[in-house]
């Protein structure tokens, strides 16, 4: 498995440090602040679009962690023969090949054959894979490095692959803008992802498996990275999933509108306002020219006064009347004042927007 000691951890964090904290720390303050404003937000729905983008996440998610079985990985001849690094090269192969169908060595096995009869290119098998080790053309032992140079578009494909994942997700035409906001996050932590993979990869001392003795004490480095970058992947989609769905449904991080949305909105409501206000006209005007409309409406409005009367002249509401404006309770003068100002600011709304 991946060991990483004291020192490639401080340079890690030196190295990134101060490319992800000030985003963490302006996490931070949008979280403190989502808070606060989520409180006084009700909670929506899921909306649609969010539903695609977590599709998306989801089958990013899942094909990350099918790449992590041993059943998508290339095989380990040193697991499958359970042999040592120093096993001699023909004993390894003979042990290799009872393991093939008519116990006899396939064409990549015969290609790779020649190419690990040492123990540093062992080593290197064991750091970068069979498939740089039978496929590279210019690969040497003596120079470690043309082997991460060859295996470094292999190793950027899986991340390039999570990158567009991650843009089609929080991308504008799916996502609209409630997963949008994350897409600069997104790119950063897959980038992110990607560095740290290839930089652990080409710092990590490469000969320490040719101090191994016994077959169980080798680091599979290859096979162990590939299981850790897809649980990151994985991690990464989750987290992004989970953000957007917080988000989107205002249960955390919500974004105040701004003044040109909140203008939009008051506008919106106005204009909803003044189109049924004009609609209230228009049946006004018809009732009011037919002759019998105008009569129901008459009847109605005399039906009313009448009940009114009698009401007012019941005894126990004549007498709550009196103690009413005999206690004080109801002011007449404020109650009348409180009128005329309706009515004025009612006709002077009408005037304004008469002149208009």
């Amino acid at each position: 498995m991946i060991q990483l000691n004291l020192s490639t951890a401080k340079t890690l964090l030196i190295t990134l440090g101060p490319f992800f904290l000030p985003r963490l720390l302006a996490y931070y303050r949008s979280f403190r602040t989502s808070r606060a404003l989520s409180k006084s937000t009700p909670v929506r729905p899921l909306p649609t679009h969010i539903y695609r983008s977590l599709n998306i996440l989801f089958i990013s998610i899942l094909l990350a962690l099918l790449s992590t079985l041993p059943t998508f990985a290339p095989e380990n001849i040193f697991l499958a023969t359970s042999s040592r690094i120093q096993t001699p090269n023909d004993v390894l192969f003979h042990r290799l090949a009872l393991l093939r169908p008519g116990n006899t060595l396939d064409p990549t096995d015969e290609l790779l054959k020649p190419r690990i009869a040492s123990v540093d290119a062992r080593c290197l098998y064991l750091q970068y894979g069979p498939g740089v080790l039978t496929h590279c053309p210019f690969c040497l032992s003596a120079e470690p490095w043309t082997y991460f140079w060859y295996a470094l578009p292999t190793l950027l494909l899986p991340h390039i692959l999570h990158l567009l994942a991650l843009g089609a997700a929080t991308s504008s035409g799916i996502a609209r803008k409630e997963g949008n906001r994350w897409r600069n996050s997104a790119v950063m932590l897959g980038v992110g992802l990607a560095v740290v993979e290839c930089y652990i990869t080409g710092a990590r001392e490469w000969k320490v498996n040719a101090r191994a003795m016994r077959a169980e004490d080798l680091q599979h480095f290859y096979w162990g990275m590939k299981v850790w970058r897809g649980m990151g992947i994985a991690l990464a989609d989750a987290v992004f999933a989970g953000l957007m769905w917080a988000s989107s449904t205002n249960r955390m991080f919500v974004v105040p509108p701004t003044a040109g949305e909140r203008m939009e909105v008051a506008l919106k409501v106005l204009e909803g306002a003044r189109g049924r206000m004009a609609a209230l006209g228009i049946v006004r005007n018809v009732v009011v020219r037919d002759e019998g409309l105008r009569r129901k409406v008459e009847g109605y409005w005399r039906k009313e006064g009448a009940i009114m009367a009698e009401v007012l002249e019941e005894r126990d509401v004549v007498e709550g009347i009196r103690g009413a404006l005999g206690s004080g309770r109801i002011q007449v003068t404020q109650v009348e004042e409180d009128a005329r100002r309706y009515a004025e600011g009612i006709i002077g709304g009408t005037s304004v927007v008469q002149q208009q």
